[in-house]
């Protein structure tokens, strides 16, 4: 008990106090040598007779250095003592983001191929899905119950970088009905796009009836926008149809998430 009452961790978690001097000598380092105790103490929620009395014992120990009234700094013992609390903290605060919450964090992915609870499997994208086999891959997890290929399964202690690349959103310009409509679309560069592309939106009626004639059903037509946005992001090249009054902003809106796009004007002449 008197091993784990020394470590610097323990004593910082478990007394208010420690915590108290802590945040003052941070306080003071940042504003020194002018210091405030009325600004310190409604900032840490103590009142400023508080703040007084942890300073007057701080100077005792030779961790602040007075210069008159209101005037202090941490001396070089005070910053040993914050860097080696803070390193503490620093190493909790990794500890907890590393091994706790990573163990705890489950992924949800697709079973490439039959796994065993436990099975070490890599995590990888594929046509927009998260997937997870047994070869091995930039990002590594265990398996947490054995599942059949093609069903969902969890994923936990994920380490890496699951690799993929963003798709790319070719955005497709056709007229208003007054201005033609679906009949002004130049049909066969629309199918070449897409075929290339895996997955078809449409926005406006008249962008609706020219995939249809092209020969596609689109993917999306409500909240299209945003569901090819969700595409992209997943690795998945779109073509966007989209009525030309609608056009620019759906381009800021590419601009804004940062997606690579391509433009095409559909309209023929």
């Amino acid at each position: 008990m008197t091993g784990v009452s020394k470590d610097p961790l323990y004593t910082i978690l478990r007394s208010k106090r420690e915590v108290s001097r802590l945040q003052i000598l941070v306080e003071i380092a940042e504003h020194q040598p002018a210091v405030r105790q009325q600004e310190v103490a409604a900032k840490l929620g103590v009142t400023p007779q508080a703040v007084s009395e942890y300073i007057r014992e701080m100077v005792d120990e030779g961790m602040v250095a007075a210069h008159g009234r209101g005037r202090y700094s941490v001396t070089r013992s005070g910053i040993e003592w914050v860097i080696h609390n803070a390193e503490a903290l620093e190493t909790y605060a990794r500890h907890i983001r590393k091994d706790i919450i990573q163990q705890v964090s489950i992924w949800t992915a697709i079973a490439a191929v039959d796994l065993r609870e436990g099975e070490e499997v890599g995590v990888y994208m594929k046509d927009g899905w998260l997937y997870a086999g047994k070869e091995p891959q930039s990002a590594m997890g265990t398996v947490i119950q054995g599942v059949k290929a093609g069903e969902d399964v969890g994923v936990a202690r994920l380490n890496g970088i699951i690799r993929h690349s963003e798709g790319t959103v070719y955005v497709c310009k056709v007229p208003r009905v007054q201005r033609g409509g679906s009949r002004k679309v130049r049909k066969e560069r629309l199918r070449d796009l897409i075929a290339k592309s895996g997955v078809v939106a449409a926005v406006g009626l008249e962008a609706y009836i020219a995939v249809m004639t092209a020969g596609k059903k689109p993917d999306m037509f409500f909240g299209a926008r945003e569901g090819v946005i969700e595409a992209a992001f997943h690795g998945i090249d779109c073509t966007i149809v989209i009525v030309d009054e609608e056009f620019t902003d759906f381009l800021k809106r590419l601009e804004s998430v940062q997606l690579g796009y391509q433009i095409h004007d559909l309209v023929a002449s």
